[in-house]
């Protein structure tokens, strides 16, 4: 990713520290908000890391004499993409078992696995890894569920990233912890020592229906109401998880979880395949975010989301990448392309979740799932400057016709070519070429196991 002389304010060695004021003018605007706005030649002046105002680039100059000025003149500048839910420590294993269903891949690959290797070594590795990944794509903030939180916290803050760090319970013991009061116990523990941290933001994550049991779902609903915290759960992904689940407790899951108090703003339904119209009414009437995750669904073949039907009824949608084991790529370019191309499958209507429908799901929807849609998920005065900038001079980008078109349809993560977090610009970790071997080594060791 260029760093070049362009502006930013940097806290380490992946940084870049320029100036604490400063215009980027851009060829394209696209604020996300107000929804389908597409500013031509308009300039963004940021300082102290936010926004401080968003006007023609023909005033920019005028306005902001003193500022470090940075043109981009065949470029969109968008809001920093939100990848809404991942398991970032996991691209550790990615292509370590793949053509599996959901179930078999989790049994008889993945928990082994976790079980025999997953060390705050591995975590913080395997996050700094997915780190690197995210920010040359665009992604500047994402919402993470893994074991040893702590270990990962200390890779995306080396990174310079933001985060939502999930504090995750499972019923079962893991190396992490031995039962859900200790799981609570460390991420409440973690959250206290980190709550200052401005690009750090706290979600409780109850694994899924079929890992938590019913008195640990209580607890997580009690203590969401009390600190208004997400909570970001694995739900209705699969038909057999269903079936599961009114075997074991007579109700859909859904149906469940309404009976256990957790349907409400904060939920975050990750997944969501297989709902009815009644349980999408269900979604809409609590406000429930969703989180969409085309690419992983069709891997694991766990069926086609109802994504327009959602969007419909008025559920805000947010997208995900998944982990880098059942993807394999943390690319929210090519999670836009997939849900538009199929919700439109899906409804059988072309006009189907639309590009800049995709691009408020990429950004706002995800700020907004996550409670942060006050800081991040368009460019509006007063927000943080997370922001990232695609490059439109391509062969494989000509014409431009409408930059939202090409962002969704046809731009991908290699057309990124600024990515600011806070105000400050990004790059890859300075070691991270030194790091590949470390990474190698041990995914070897997965693959031998």
């Amino acid at each position: 990713m260029p760093v070049a002389q362009s502006p930013g304010r940097g806290r380490g060695p992946g940084h870049a520290k320029i100036a604490d004021r400063f215009v980027i003018s851009a060829r394209w605007v696209v604020p996300v908000e107000p929804a389908g706005a597409v500013l031509e030649h308009h300039a963004v002046a940021v300082r102290d890391g936010a926004i401080e105002k968003l006007l023609p680039a023909s005033e920019a100059s005028r306005e902001f004499p003193n500022y470090p000025y940075l043109e981009l003149p065949d470029h969109v500048l968008i809001p920093g993409l939100v990848n809404a839910h991942t398991h970032a420590a996991m691209s550790l294993m990615r292509g370590l078992a793949d053509d599996l269903p959901l179930m078999r891949w989790l049994q008889e690959h993945i928990w082994p696995t976790e079980t025999k290797h997953v060390s705050p070594e591995f975590v913080r590795d395997g996050t700094a890894l997915a780190c690197a990944e995210m920010l040359r794509g665009g992604i500047t903030c994402f919402n993470d569920m893994y074991f040893f939180p702590q270990a990962a916290l200390e890779a995306v803050q080396a990174a310079g990233m933001r985060v939502a760090l999930g504090l995750i319970v499972i019923d079962f013991p893991t190396t992490y912890a031995s039962d859900p009061a200790d799981y609570l116990r460390k991420g409440f523990e973690l959250r206290d020592r980190s709550r200052e941290d401005p690009l750090v933001s706290f979600c409780l994550a109850p694994h899924a229906p079929y890992t938590v049991s019913d008195p640990t779902f209580r607890q997580i609903a009690t203590f969401a109401a009390e600190l208004d915290l997400p909570v970001h759960v694995h739900l209705h992904e699969t038909e057999h998880e269903i079936e599961r689940s009114l075997a074991e407790h007579g109700v859909r899951p859904l149906e469940r979880l309404g009976k256990l108090g957790l349907l409400g703003p904060n939920l975050i339904a990750v997944h969501a395949v297989h709902l009815t119209a009644a349980e999408i009414q269900v979604l809409a009437r609590h406000g429930c975010s969703v989180a969409h995750c085309p690419s992983s669904n069709l891997k694991l073949a766990s069926g086609f989301a109802p994504i327009e039907a959602l969007r419909n009824a008025g559920v805000n949608i947010c997208l995900g990448t998944d982990g880098a084991a059942s993807n394999n790529r943390l690319d929210v370019f090519t999670e836009m392309r997939s849900a538009a191309l199929l919700a439109k499958a899906v409804a059988r209507d072309a006009s189907a979740f639309p590009a800049h429908a995709a691009l408020r799901a990429a950004t706002l929807g995800g700020a907004r799932a996550l409670g942060l849609s006050a800081r991040i998920g368009s460019i509006e005065p007063g927000k943080r400057a997370d922001l990232v900038a695609v490059q439109m001079r391509a062969p494989e980008l000509a014409p431009c016709y409408d930059p939202v078109s090409h962002l969704v349809y046809a731009a991908g993560r290699e057309h990124v070519s600024h990515v600011w977090v806070d105000g400050e610009l990004k790059r890859a970790p300075a070691d991270l070429d030194t790091r590949w071997q470390v990474w190698q080594n041990a995914l070897k060791g997965l693959a031998d196991s």
